[in-house]
């Protein structure tokens, strides 16, 4: 981008890139549960060897997912953003040449090393970028893409394996990623100094603003309550990611081409309301509340519509896709607004090691809920599944009331003496 672009322009710009990045990175993330029934067949796998094989990215995931926030803060967005692009990119490409399931496990494992470099240095750059006026907007925008790739991936997904075959919805949104991975590279730039202040501490947002060490990190309350919450409620977003398009196929008896019409809509809904439930928080913030408080209020509200999952699928079709929007819908506010909860709470140096150890918990949550599901859905049946993500929500928010709150290094509260 040239110089004479303004920074309010080019702030939004970034997001645009952002957004295209987080796109390409759920394609590539959801083909394997879009294409379940597809892979079951071809690698002779059953629900558990399936659930072996969303754990085998769902690990990698976890276990990266401190290390890259730890590698933004340490070597800067710009980079680190790059080089994940362009890994996962690989090996979404690499997965569609694979030919049997050691390889294809291989490189859904380096898929799972290389994505949680995205988030991370997304919210430092929008940390950079935004004030807390409009710093849950953009950034629900900006990872919005992820469900927007979740939106597109079924209709195109069904597209080019119809048209072509499997291996194509593999390879070709990597080629893609390779491009995006270019532009984010050659295009993104720091804003001006100063120009955006720090929630916690109220100074400008700067490189050399004081810090927790790594260490120091996990002696801070408001860490341990994210932690706790995203271990706790990110397991409902991934059963959504990785088990609802093979439910749809398998239990409401949609065929593939049927999934690619409707299999969407849930994700869009996720989407709009991850935006909406954001910007409304915004609102509070601009009416004089406090950002923190208006996060936290938000959030209350929203966890209590999950437990419309308990309607009965019996219902049809139809009530199945609405209860899993308004489900996605709650997920996805409370994951967006998480990230805007660590921007408000840690200083600008730590958020993306935050975030990583956050996502990485999350991770982990979400690992040893895909093996309860692999190895008990079939004989214990869906029901017991909804009864706990009913609920999951809910029960963290006196985590969110008691644990978060804003963090301030020794440094800033004695120079503010």
């Amino acid at each position: 981008m040239s110089s004479f672009i303004s920074p309010e322009k080019r702030r939004w710009f970034i997001v645009a890139i952002i957004f295209v990045i987080t796109v390409f990175s759920y394609v590539d993330r959801q083909v394997v549960s879009i294409l379940k029934p597809i892979l079951k067949e071809e690698f002779s796998l059953d629900d558990a060897g399936y659930a072996l094989i969303i754990n085998v990215f769902t690990i990698c995931y976890a276990v990266m997912y401190p290390i890259s926030g730890w590698l933004v803060d340490k070597f800067g967005a710009r980079k680190i953003m790059f080089w994940g692009v362009l890994t996962w990119s690989f090996s979404s490409i690499g997965s569609g040449l694979a030919r049997t399931l050691f390889p294809f496990a291989i490189f859904r494992s380096l898929l799972g090393l290389a994505e949680p470099t995205t988030y991370p240095a997304q919210i430092k750059v929008v940390t950079k970028w935004f004030s807390g006026k409009l710093r849950a907007t953009a950034n629900s925008i900006s990872v919005a893409g992820g469900t927007i790739g979740s939106v597109i991936a079924p209709p195109f997904i069904a597209w080019l394996v119809l048209t072509f075959t499997w291996h194509s919805a593999f390879i070709i949104p990597g080629i893609v990623g390779i491009v995006v991975a270019l532009v984010w590279f050659f295009l993104y730039k720091e804003p001006p100094k100063g120009y955006v202040k720090d929630t916690v501490s109220g100074d400008s947002v700067s490189e050399n603003s004081p810090a927790f060490s790594w260490g120091k990190l996990w002696t801070r309350k408001s860490l341990w309550g994210i932690v706790l919450i995203r271990f706790i409620t990110d397991p409902v977003w991934y059963f959504i990611l990785f088990w609802l398009p093979g439910f749809l196929m398998e239990e409401s008896g949609l065929s593939l081409s049927q999934l690619g019409m409707v299999g969407w809509i849930p994700f869009l809904a996720a989407s709009l309301g991850g935006i909406a439930s954001s910007a409304w928080s915004d609102w509070m913030v601009r009416r004089g509340k406090p950002a923190l408080r208006s996060r936290k209020v938000m959030l209350s509200y929203v966890a209590f519509l999950a437990p419309v999952i308990l309607l009965p699928d019996s219902w049809g079709v139809a009530v199945t896709i609405i209860k899993f929007s308004v489900l996605a819908a709650v997920a996805l506010s409370w994951i967006y607004t998480e990230s805007v909860l660590i921007a408000e709470t840690f200083p600008i140096n730590n958020v993306a090691s935050v975030l990583g150890i956050a996502g990485g918990f999350g991770a982990a949550g979400a690992v040893i809920f895909n093996y309860l599901i692999g190895h008990f859905m079939t004989s214990v049946g869906t029901g017991w599944i909804f009864m706990v993500m009913a609920v999951l929500h809910p029960l963290t928010l006196f985590i969110l009331w008691k644990m978060i709150r804003p963090e301030i290094p020794k440094e800033t509260a004695i120079a503010k003496q």
